[in-house]
């Protein structure tokens, strides 16, 4: 069955007014947060961009692990996930408009159009100033515009050119023929150099990006941390789209068994999550060196965020094990679109908390216009962004060598 999706009306509307309430936080906030002229910059006036970057990594984050989810389907030559490619490809296609976004927000803070980075103003580098700060000195180099913005644009161009590449193949497999198996391997090849190129730079962006945000702070474990995030946005990404599509009357090809290994993903990297965000807390909270806690201690007892980093923990770990468990939860439909719309959420909660402690201090509030409206409209930009890309080709692919593996897998 060879289907092409159809983007109505009605989903196309759903999109607008989402987009529409997102445009409304944009200006709301823009207006509550703008500075007072001749006024010091301070935290006060950082919710705004703030919320911009907290939206534009978590929806950017989950296009890049998909684009990552898809490089690893082919190195590992994996049969399972052929009859979903199509949903993994148009999830990765949000990936240009997420970093583009992330590029505007390191440009204008270069400019000092925002004060989200500590490390960006230039009086922290002036001695006899009053916000010189000796320890950012130290990183200079680092953080020098060179340096920064030409590795910025590295990760950009070079996920930007693999994630192309990849669709843009599938779509030519679809008009090869007998020789599909070519341009299939062409991918296995690619995903190779890409995943080696990824396993690196998806790390040392989550430095640069939002580890910087706290500048005098650093963990060995917090890249590792970042992508485990992003990784399971993106499966359920893909698991939520994947149900809906088939209750629609799309992807019947798609087997209750590939719904069955989504679910075993899903369940999976929760635990790998969980794992790394209880161990990066708990050896800073046992070893209990200065330097070390004032990440944890700020957001804890500072700031206010204690609720929002316990809460977002539990329900990351606590779900998935208890509802996800068994075999049948995880072929069960409904447990799938509940507990990751869960998750979805509170993962979105967890870039929150990493973001915001850091360049707003106290100066939060969780569910204001500014906050929800925005956190909707992005949702909605990226829904359109995916579902108009869906439907630009047949949501089953053609000639593939281990098509028909997928489609009767585990039957």
């Amino acid at each position: 069955m060879n289907q092409t999706f159809t983007f109505t009306d009605k989903a196309k509307r759903f999109c607008y007014v989402l987009m529409g309430i997102g445009l409304v936080g944009l200006i709301w906030g823009y207006v509550r947060d703008s500075y007072v002229p001749g006024e010091m910059p301070n935290y006060s006036h950082n919710r705004f961009w703030a919320n911009l970057l907290v939206n534009s990594f978590f929806f950017m984050g989950i296009s890049l692990a998909g684009t990552f989810f898809l490089a690893l389907q082919y190195a590992a030559e994996a049969g399972w996930s052929i009859t979903i490619k199509r949903v993994i490809e148009a999830v990765t296609c949000f990936l240009p408009i997420g970093l583009g976004l992330m590029l505007l927000i390191l440009v204008l803070g270069k400019f000092g159009v925002h004060h989200l980075y500590q490390w960006m103003n230039p009086a922290v580098y002036e001695k006899g100033n009053a916000a010189y700060d000796p320890e950012i000195v130290h990183k200079k180099g680092y953080f020098s515009l060179a340096f920064f913005f030409g590795r910025t644009l590295m990760y950009i161009m070079v996920w930007g050119f693999f994630q192309r590449l990849f669709r843009k193949r599938s779509l030519e497999a679809d008009l090869s023929g007998d020789s599909n198996y070519l341009v299939h391997f062409k991918n296995v090849r690619s995903a190779a150099i890409f995943l080696v190129f990824f396993g690196f730079t998806s790390s040392a962006m989550s430095w640069d990006w939002l580890m910087s945000l706290d500048v005098h702070w650093a963990s060995t474990m917090y890249g590792w941390y970042t992508f485990a995030g992003m990784w399971i946005s993106a499966i359920i990404t893909i698991t939520i789209l994947t149900i809906w599509l088939r209750g629609q009357g799309y992807l019947q090809d798609v087997q209750q068994s590939t719904i069955h290994d989504l679910g075993k993903w899903m369940f999976a990297v929760s635990f790998l999550w969980s794992y790394l965000y209880f161990m990066q807390f708990m050896l800073i909270w046992y070893t209990n060196v200065p330097e070390e806690v004032t990440y944890f201690y700020d957001r804890i007892h500072e700031f206010g965020y204690r609720w929002t980093m316990w809460l977002a923990f539990a329900i990351n770990f606590s779900f998935p094990m208890v509802m996800l468990m068994s075999r049948d939860a995880k072929r069960n439909k409904s447990f799938l679109l509940f507990v990751g719309s869960c998750i979805f959420f509170f993962h979105w909660l967890d870039v929150f908390n990493m973001v915001m402690p850091a360049t707003v201090h106290q100066h939060w509030q969780l569910f204001r216009p500014t906050e929800v409206f925005m956190f909707l409209g992005f949702l909605g930009l990226f829904l359109f962004v995916v579902l108009s890309n869906l439907a630009k080709a047949p949501l089953m692919v053609k000639n593939h060598p281990y098509l028909e593996e997928s489609k009767h897998l585990h039957t």
